[in-house]
């Protein structure tokens, strides 16, 4: 889909124009293989990065740049695929995610902590006495927290907490769609068991997608297409994504991969011209 956008500025008229958008490439980190692997539309794979892969997320900034947990430690890594170490020394860093200011929030689970990094790398302590799995933010600014104690906690950018649903077991992905709705992975370690389910702004909930193996990492792709890592319980090489259209339309996207855990897609790229 090609999209034309132009605006006029008088004084000097300037006439920018977006010339499209590129489709955006899935990121996928198979913790067995130790592999960030990269997918375009069309399901074409790729190695983008090696990495020390042990239960840890994926998000993106910004500028494109790449952020996955490592062991104990955050690397980034940028489109061309350069590494360094961002953070080090977490006890056991699980889901990420970026605020709307570049902040990167970081779920450790060991320390029970939500940690905040400015983009220069100092840390703070956003929120404690957890045991968090899983993050997002919503277009409010308000991050959602999915906690092994089941609750899927909401915090304002103050810190302010509050318990948005309880009673979801094992909520190890999260991710947002256009419209608000909060979509959750819940599972464990039976085959079959995995459940996605569905909450409204309000709380809403209900359930989107059963009978998966182990669901985990969630996002979303900007035609409005969900996508879930399915651990398939460590089996190795028998790990899947399956893509989901908005109405629940369950397709394969990839498979044989040796774990997949957490999954993100690239910023939509727009292209601009100056007339």
């Amino acid at each position: 889909m090609r999209i034309l956008t132009a605006c006029l500025a008088f004084a000097g008229i300037v006439l920018l124009i977006s010339t499209g958008l590129r489709a955006q490439n899935l990121f996928e980190e198979d913790r067995f293989s130790g592999t960030i692997f990269e997918f375009t539309p069309a399901g074409a794979r790729s190695s983008f990065a090696s990495v020390v892969n042990q239960y840890a997320g994926l998000a993106f900034d910004s500028a494109g740049n790449l952020f996955a947990g490592s062991g104990g430690s955050i690397i980034k890594i940028t489109p061309s695929g350069v590494q360094s170490t961002f953070a080090s020394g977490l006890p056991h860093p699980l889901g990420i995610a970026f605020n709307s200011a570049g902040d990167l929030f970081v779920a450790d689970f060991y320390a029970g902590c939500i940690y905040e990094f400015t983009p220069d790398g100092t840390q703070s302590t956003f929120a404690s006495g957890l045991q968090p799995e899983s993050l997002a933010f919503n277009s409010a600014g308000n991050l959602f927290a999915g906690d092994n104690s089941c609750n899927i906690y909401e915090f304002t950018p103050s810190g302010a907490r509050s318990t948005f649903a309880c009673c979801v077991s094992v909520p190890a992905g999260l991710a947002f769609d256009g419209a608000g709705n909060l979509f959750v992975s819940s599972g464990g370690a039976t085959p079959g068991a995995g459940i996605i389910y569905k909450f409204t702004p309000d709380g809403t909930q209900s359930t989107f997608a059963s009978g998966l193996s182990y669901p985990i990492g969630l996002a979303f792709n900007s035609a409005g297409e969900l996508f879930e890592a399915d651990y398939n319980s460590g089996t190795i090489n028998g790990g899947n994504i399956y893509e989901f259209t908005p109405d629940g339309t369950q397709s394969t996207f990839a498979s044989g991969l040796n774990a997949p855990y957490f999954i993100a897609f690239q910023p939509v790229p727009t292209d601009f011209r100056i007339i």
